[in-house]
């Protein structure tokens, strides 16, 4: 049964002047309306099934009462023709006649009363078939519905993204900080030669006090060694004597020579030591 075109008049003019217009638009109000219209078309056939049933039930139930009437007649017609009433007979008979000309009427009647309920069950049949065939639809629809309105809100959300073109600034950044590394791998070179002198100086002193160290021990040897006790004693001599013998003057003179011979070798072998280390 097709929905009452007022009904839904109303509703909509009630959406329309309760600021509901776009409500009442949705798609999934409208499948709702409509499968909530469908099962009350359905309630309302039910009920005139039922009652297009209890006339037929009643009909037959009617039936059945004038069937037994017409038979309880002719009882009585053949009763009263064996006690030799005849007359009486006839009067039964007359009302079986009218009682049946009754239910001649009645049975067609009852005929099509029982047609129009098999077909009232047969439409209530096709009708639940139909509202679980629409049912399932409207689901479909429902979550297709769904499906799209999450696709749209999706593209509206990336319409809305901003990608900020900021290319230059990265490239600003990037080159700072390689100057800045830069800076920082030139400081730890320059603080890496810095160490490197230093150490270089303190290895210098070290090996300058050692030089000192070892000059003073061979100076200190020298001084206690018995060529330099012997040419003191010639010194003195020398000048005890005056001028005197020019072989003399030569003994003196060769014997410092010598000394000296031996301090520069001496000392050269100390610098070689020291150019090694």
């Amino acid at each position: 049964m097709a929905s009452n075109p007022f009904t839904r008049f109303w509703r909509y003019l009630k959406a329309l002047l309760n600021g509901k217009l776009d409500q009442y638009e949705d798609p999934e109000v409208i499948l709702n309306e409509a499968v909530r219209e469908m099962k009350d078309n359905q309630i309302k056939n039910r009920e005139l099934a039922v009652q297009a049933i209890t006339e037929k039930n009643n009909l037959q139930a009617v039936v059945d009462k004038e069937e037994r009437t017409v038979a309880e007649l002719e009882k009585k017609a053949t009763i009263a023709l064996q006690g030799g009433n005849r007359d009486l007979a006839r009067q039964f008979l007359k009302e079986k006649a009218l009682h049946e000309q009754t239910l001649e009427n009645m049975r067609g009647n009852l005929a099509a009363a029982v047609d129009s309920a098999e077909k009232v069950k047969v439409a209530i049949r096709q009708e639940e078939d139909r509202i679980r065939v629409r049912t399932a639809e409207a689901l479909a629809m429902k979550a297709n519905l769904k499906q799209a309105q999450i696709q749209i809100k999706i593209n509206k959300a990336l319409d809305q993204f901003q990608f900020s073109e900021n290319e230059q600034q990265w490239s600003a950044a990037s080159d700072r900080i390689r100057g800045l590394q830069s800076e920082a791998s030139a400081r730890a070179e320059i603080a890496s030669t810095s160490i490197d002198s230093r150490m270089r100086e303190m290895e210098y002193n070290q090996m300058d006090a050692a030089a000192d160290q070892e000059l003073e021990k061979l100076e200190n040897k020298l001084a206690n060694s018995p060529a330099n006790a012997y040419s003191s004693n010639t010194t003195q001599q020398v000048q005890m004597v005056g001028t005197g013998s020019s072989a003399s003057s030569s003994n003196t003179s060769t014997t410092p020579s010598a000394a000296e011979s031996e301090v520069d070798r001496q000392l050269a072998e100390l610098e070689a030591k020291l150019n090694q280390k």
